[in-house]
């Protein structure tokens, strides 16, 4: 197997005539997962349409990258569309207006967004100064981040939902929130909290607004389905609810349960999961009217999924509902339990938080080399006195090669056969090699045959339309290694840790034909360092189709796009190999044109260190010293010493991932 550097000889991308955007735009599954933010313009690039005003102006990604390039920001770099974030937030909320209006519901729609999915200072600036006009609200399931939310929400009919566990300065925020006007509801997760929001209220002479989070019985789906329903390890079951229910009207303060909150998990991608669970919370807030509660909040939770791999509810990363469908459905529910019961609607509330702000962000990549199958074309004679094994091999080839090898391309058990017996003989080879049996040369020899013979079989198998599923090392043979500049541990860590679908594919060059199948490795030390699984062609893949770039060329630079990746990535991130921060700008569409509003440079390798505990200073003292004792012991010239600690510098100030 060959690796391809820059220097190795130009190859030109194939290409194949009558190949179109929309067949890479079927390929790439775009129009599915993309959900009209994205597409792919006549000149074969990505685009993003951003909105100014009422207008909607598809803005070249490819071309974004590059004024970033010329302005000095390198990739990979992590673009932020205020747009998209306005746009999701438009959409959800209008989809729940046009579902009250259509239902004649009696409630009020009033959103929260969670801050744990995105917690940049500028996603929360962005969320609460745009969504004021909806009262759109925040949820702070920590101290934390109820401190940002006093910071930023300050709408007086917005609500501020408080989740988590509480201490005594928690409580204490929330309730001088309250005092000062902001309408905020602590939510109980356990019985023992009552006691303390009680005490704290009655010592700020504060009546509180407490909501209580119940544990559904409704089966929930998808991956998340845990953090929902009687397995949860959040929220009350009924015998403590009702013994909630139970202390406040002994306490007289009944009138202070305002809320019923549940959580069904995140990205629930059936519908009918979502209103299952709706029903039976909305019968659960009903009793809780009945018993006397004051109630009018309900509180769904999280939930709404998005399209990550555009398979259209076949999988657990994509959803069979959209927006729309979603709000209506909930809108349904709610009237048809509470209208039975004649209890009056309540006001609904949703915690999306993934379905806001994951279209908001796009990863930017360059890739940096290639590890391409490649295998060499074998001599036509083997050497005197081969092993049988390799002989063997360099029949199978010659056999490949003649009359009977193009009769075989046709005859699908002749092909399983000749796969079969190059698999058991480069098998056998290794086991020799391992006895001392075989030379490393001999081993080497047999390996290019084995290769040489299944890229054939490959071919052939792709030219007759024969399904081979029993032909199971091809995928992993013929698959390349394009090397991109990036980590997964730092803006990917969901696709590490639990297996997440991110949308990926070029930005460019999308009106030829991606004839290599690839794997993406990311810059570090780590077999987990990539992305080996991927939607495309409506099914998912090990490998992902992308084009024989020719890296010879100077304006070779071949960019792909990470897609989806706005919500929770930017926060769990790790410093894997001490690769930090990407670059990020943030990128809106004025007049016309796309300005650059906010441009934050990434973590420098002084940065990165300082998180880790160690002092740049002392770093360079350190070194120092030991570049002075060599220039004493005359290893290296004063000079020499000069540009050694030059350079160490420059690294301490560089960026952390690969510069060009």
């Amino acid at each position: 197997m060959e690796k391809r550097h820059r220097s190795n000889r130009s190859r030109k991308e194939s290409t194949v005539t009558g190949w179109s955007v929309d067949q890479s735009a079927d390929m790439y599954g775009i129009r599915e997962w993309g959900h009209e933010y994205f597409d792919i313009s006549a000149k074969g690039e990505v685009v993003v349409n951003l909105k100014d005003g009422a207008k909607r102006k598809p803005i070249s990604l490819v071309e974004i990258a590059k004024g970033l390039r010329e302005r000095g920001t390198q990739l990979p770099v992590l673009i932020r569309f205020g747009d998209l974030l306005r746009w999701r937030i438009d959409e959800l909320n209008e989809g729940f207006a046009d579902a009250i209006r259509d239902a004649k519901y009696q409630g009020n729609y009033r959103g929260v967004y969670p801050i744990k999915v995105n917690q940049q200072q500028e996603v929360l600036e962005e969320i609460t100064a745009y969504g004021r006009k909806y009262h759109y609200g925040l949820e702070a399931g920590s101290k934390p981040e109820l401190i940002a939310a006093l910071a930023y929400m300050h709408d007086p009919q917005a609500y501020i939902v408080c989740n988590g566990y509480k201490d005594e300065e928690f409580i204490d925020l929330a309730l001088y929130a309250q005092k000062m006007g902001l309408q905020v509801i602590m939510v109980l997760e356990m019985p023992t909290e009552l006691d303390l929001i009680l005490e704290r209220s009655r010592r700020m002479g504060v009546q509180p607004a407490l909501g209580v989070r119940f544990r559904l019985s409704a089966e929930s789906a998808g991956h998340w389905s845990g953090s929902g329903g009687d397995a949860s390890v959040f929220g009350l079951n009924i015998s403590q609810l009702m013994r909630v229910v139970d202390h406040l009207r002994q306490e007289g303060m009944l009138d202070c349960l305002r809320m019923l909150h549940y959580h069904q998990g995140s990205q629930i991608p059936n519908i009918r999961a979502i209103r299952q669970a709706v029903t039976e919370a909305t019968r659960v807030y009903v009793g809780l009217v009945q018993e006397g509660a004051r109630m009018g909040l309900l509180d769904l939770g999280g939930g709404l999924a998005i399209n990550y791999d555009g398979l259209k509810g076949a999988s657990e990363g994509s959803s069979n509902y959209g927006t729309r469908e979603y709000c209506a459905d909930i809108i349904e529910a709610v009237s048809e339990v509470t209208g039975e019961a004649g209890v009056p609607h309540p006001d609904i509330i949703t915690e999306s938080g993934r379905a806001i702000v994951a279209y908001y962000s796009v990863l930017v990549v360059n890739i940096l080399d290639v590890n391409r199958f490649e295998p060499h074309r074998q001599p036509s004679t083997l050497p005197a006195n081969p092993p049988a094994l390799l002989a063997h091999l360099f029949e199978l080839r010659e056999d490949m090669r003649n009359g009977s090898g193009r009769r075989a391309a046709t005859d699908p058990d002749r092909l399983q056969e000749m796969y079969n017996d190059a698999c058991y003989y480069r098998d056998k080879l290794r086991s020799e090699f391992s006895y001392g049996k075989v030379t490393l040369r001999e081993r080497a020899q047999g390996e290019e045959l084995y290769w040489e013979i299944l890229s054939w079989i490959a071919s052939a198998a792709k030219a007759s339309g024969y399904d081979f599923d029993q032909l199971d090392r091809l995928g992993t043979i013929m698959t390349d290694y394009y090397y991109g500049n990036f980590s997964v541990f730092q803006s990917l860590p969901d696709l590490w840790a639990i297996d997440q679908i991110f949308p990926v594919m070029p930005l460019h060059h999308l009106k030829k034909e991606p004839t290599r199948r690839a794997v993406l490795s990311d810059i570090t030390c780590d077999s987990d360092g990539k992305i080996a699984s991927f939607a495309h062609s409506g099914e998912l893949h090990p490998n992902l189709p992308l084009h024989d770039m020719d890296f010879e060329k100077a304006d070779a630079d071949y960019m792909l796009g990470i897609f989806l990746v706005g919500a929770y990535q930017e926060t769990l991130g790790d410093l894997h190999n001490l690769l930090g921060d990407t670059n990020v700008v943030s990128v809106r569409l004025e007049k016309g044109k796309p300005k650059f509003t906010r441009e934050q440079e990434g973590d420098s390798v002084a940065e990165v260190l300082s998180y880790c505990e160690y002092d740049p200073k002392d770093m360079l003292n350190r070194l120092r010293h030991l570049a002075e004792s060599a220039v004493h012991s005359r290893r290296i010239s004063a000079r020499e010493r000069k540009e050694i600690l030059t350079a160490f510098e420059d690294g301490l100030r560089g960026y952390t991932y690969f510069e060009s």
